[in-house]
C-alpha cells in the first residue's frame, strides 16, 4: 500500500513547523481535539506528533484530562501498541508524541481489498489483545477499540489512541449521564452509560474481529443509534462468520461483562489455532515459529507494498558570508603603485562627493527657512482664525505626503491602527458537553443549563433527531476538518435555519453556531444516539468552543 498522498499530506499555511524542537513533516490527520503531524527525532525514528487545539489548551479541566492521558501512556509498554516518546501537558499547546507505525489502519484496509483471510484475523485477534493485556496491566480501560484505532505495522497489529482512555481508578464516567466512544463498537454498558470495565475493551476486540472477518459492522449498517439499540437488546448473528472463529468471537460478545474471555485467553486461543494451521501448511513444531510464518504472510496479504514515508527535511546550515578581501599574498612594486594610485582616486571622489552634499544640504536649510520666514509673516499680517485652527490641527508642509493630497493617512499612526482594529474573539472550550432531551446548552455563560431554556436543545420527533434553537443560526461545517472561526463565519453567511437535522451527522462532525450578540460556537461531535427515546439512548455528546464578541 502506497497513499502516501492521501495519509501525507502538506503543511498548510495554518500549520507549525515547529513544535517543542521537533520539526514537522507532514500532516496525518485532524479531529475534536487537535491535528496529528509526522515528526522525527534527532535519532530519525519517525513520530507521530498530535498537537491539542489551542481554545482547549485554554480549558484547566481538559488540561488536566491531557495530562491523565499522557500518565496513562506512559505507564503502557507492550509489542503491540504504539509507545509514548515525549509529551508536554502544560506546552503551549499541549502535545505528545508517540512512535509513527507505517502500515494502513483495518479499516483502510478492509476497504481496499474486503475481509481478511482466518489466518489474519486469527493474528490480529491475538496481537490486539496482547495490547489490551499491556494497557490493562497499567490500569487502564481503552474505550475506544475500533479498526480505525487498530494499524497493521509489517510485524502484526498495533493499538494507538489513548484520547478517551480511562484510568480503572477513577469514575466511569467524564460526565455524569454520558457515554463516551464509538457507537458502532460500544459494549451495552457503555452505550447504557453504566460500568465500564476491561471487559468492555474485550466486547469492543469481539466487534473490530469479526469487522475483519466480515468486511462490515457485525451489528449492521444505519444510523449509530439503531446499531446502539441492537447491540444492547439482540444477539448478534454469528452465522455469517466463518466457522473458525465464531466461538472466541461468541466469548467476547457475551452480554454479561463477567461471561466474556480475557485478553490472556484470547491470546492462547488464537495461538493454538494458529499452531494447528502452521502444522498442516509448514509442518511447525512450535506456535512461536508458527507465529513468524503465518502472521508476515497474512500481512503481506493484507497490507499490501510497504508505504513509503517522507523523509525530514534537511537539517538549517549554517550561513557562510564571502571574505570581503582576497587572500594576502606578496605585491610586487607595480601593483603597489597602482593600487596607492586608485586610493588617490577614490580618496578625491570622496571629498567631491562631500562638497556637493554639504552644499544641497545647506541650500535645503536655508530655503526651508526663508519660507518658514515668509509664511510666519503671511499670517501676522492677515490673521485668518479658521486658517489657524487648521494650520494647529494639521501637520506641517514638510510632515504631508504629496500623494495624500496634503492629507496624513490613518494608516501611518500605529496608535490610531490600534484603537480602530477591531479586536478577535478569544476563544472558551467547554469540553464533554451532553445534550439530551432535559437539558440545553447556552452560549452565553453559564453554558450548561439543567432546563430546556438555553440556546441550543437537542429534540427527537417520529422523523428524526435535531438540534433546535429560537435564538441562534445553527449550520454545519462541510470542510476539512478542524473547523476555526473564519471557518464558521464563512459556513453561516446567509444562513438563517434554527434547526439542524442530525440525520447526517456522525463523530467528527463539526456544527457552527451564531448567537445573535455575535458569538460563534463550534460544537464537535463525539458521540451521537438517536435511537427512540423510549429506550433512553438519545442524546448527543461534542466538545464546544465559543468565540465571544464581547
Amino acid at each position: 500500500m502506497n497513499h502516501a498522498t492521501e495519509v501525507f499530506r502538506p503543511l498548510q499555511a495554518d500549520d507549525p513547523t515547529l513544535v517543542a524542537g521537533y520539526r514537522l513533516v507532514a500532516r496525518l490527520g485532524a479531529g475534536g481535539m487537535g491535528r496529528v503531524y509526522l515528526s522525527y527525532t534527532p535519532g530519525g525514528r519517525p513520530v507521530a506528533i498530535k498537537v491539542v487545539r489551542p481554545e482547549l489548551a485554554d480549558n484547566p479541566d481538559f488540561r488536566r484530562r491531557f495530562r491523565r492521558e499522557i500518565t496513562a501512556a506512559r505507564r503502557v509498554r507492550g509489542a503491540y501498541t504504539a509507545e509514548l516518546i515525549d509529551a508536554d501537558a502544560d506546552g503551549t499547546p499541549p502535545w505528545l508524541a508517540t512512535l509513527y507505525v507505517s502500515g494502513p489502519s483495518l479499516s483502510e484496509a478492509v476497504a481496499r481489498r474486503g475481509p481478511l483471510p482466518v489466518p489474519a484475523v486469527l493474528w490480529l485477534m491475538a496481537g490486539v489483545a496482547e495490547a489490551l493485556q499491556a494497557i490493562h496491566a497499567a490500569g487502564i480501560v481503552h474505550r475506544d477499540l475500533k479498526p480505525s484505532n487498530v494499524l497493521l505495522a509489517d510485524d502484526g497489529p498495533r493499538v494507538i489512541d489513548f484520547g478517551i482512555s480511562l484510568a480503572s481508578d477513577v469514575t466511569s464516567h467524564t460526565v455524569t449521564g454520558a457515554t463516551v466512544g464509538t457507537p458502532q463498537f460500544m459494549a451495552p454498558e457503555q452505550a447504557t452509560a453504566g460500568e465500564v470495565t476491561a471487559a468492555t475493551d474485550v466486547f469492543a476486540l469481539g466487534q473490530t474481529a469479526a469487522f475483519a472477518a466480515l468486511g462490515e459492522p457485525l451489528y449492521g449498517d444505519g444510523s449509530p443509534a439503531g446499531v446502539v439499540y441492537r447491540i444492547v437488546h439482540s444477539e448478534p448473528d454469528l452465522s455469517r462468520l466463518p466457522e473458525e472463529i465464531r466461538p472466541l468471537i461468541a466469548r467476547c460478545l457475551a452480554a454479561d461483562p463477567k461471561e466474556r474471555a480475557t485478553p490472556a485467553e484470547v491470546v492462547e486461543w488464537c495461538r493454538q489455532r494458529l499452531g494447528r494451521d502452521a502444522d498442516t501448511l509448514a509442518d511447525a513444531d512450535a506456535d512461536a515459529d508458527a507465529d513468524a510464518r503465518v502472521g508476515p504472510a497474512a500481512w503481506r496479504e493484507v497490507t499490501g507494498p510497504e508505504m513509503t514515508v517522507p523523509l525530514p527535511p534537511p537539517a538549517p546550515t549554517a550561513v557562510h558570508t564571502v571574505p570581503l578581501l582576497a587572500p594576502s599574498r606578496p605585491e610586487g612594486p607595480d601593483e603597489r603603485r597602482s593600487r596607492r594610485r586608485r586610493t588617490a582616486l577614490i580618496t578625491a571622489a570622496a571629498v567631491a562627493a562631500g562638497a556637493l552634499l554639504l552644499t544641497g544640504l545647506t541650500w535645503t536649510v536655508v530655503e526651508a527657512a526663508d519660507r518658514l520666514r515668509h509664511r510666519d509673516t503671511a499670517a501676522s499680517s492677515t490673521p485668518d482664525p479658521a486658517a489657524s485652527a487648521r494650520s494647529s490641527e494639521s501637520p506641517s508642509v514638510s510632515e504631508q505626503a504629496p500623494e495624500t493630497g496634503g492629507r496624513t493617512p490613518e494608516a501611518s499612526n500605529p496608535s490610531d491602527r490600534s484603537s480602530t482594529a477591531p479586536k478577535q474573539p478569544r476563544p472558551v472550550a467547554y469540553p464533554l458537553q451532553l445534550l439530551n432531551e432535559k437539558n440545553s446548552l447556552g452560549i452565553r455563560e453559564p453554558v450548561e443549563r439543567e432546563d430546556r431554556k438555553g440556546d441550543i436543545r437537542f429534540v427527537c420527533k417520529d422523523t428524526g433527531c435535531a438540534l433546535e434553537s429560537d435564538t441562534s443560526v445553527i449550520g454545519l461545517w462541510h470542510g476539512e476538518p478542524g473547523a476555526s472561526l473564519e471557518s464558521c463565519r464563512a459556513a453561516l453567511t446567509g444562513a438563517d435555519s434554527h434547526d439542524l437535522p442530525l440525520a447526517a451527522v456522525a463523530a467528527g462532525s463539526e456544527i457552527c453556531v451564531k448567537h445573535p450578540s455575535g458569538d460563534i460556537a463550534l460544537l464537535v461531535v463525539q458521540v451521537k444516539s438517536t435511537a427512540l427515546p423510549a429506550g433512553g439512548f438519545s442524546f448527543l455528546h461534542a466538545d464546544m468552543t465559543v468565540w465571544r464578541a464581547t
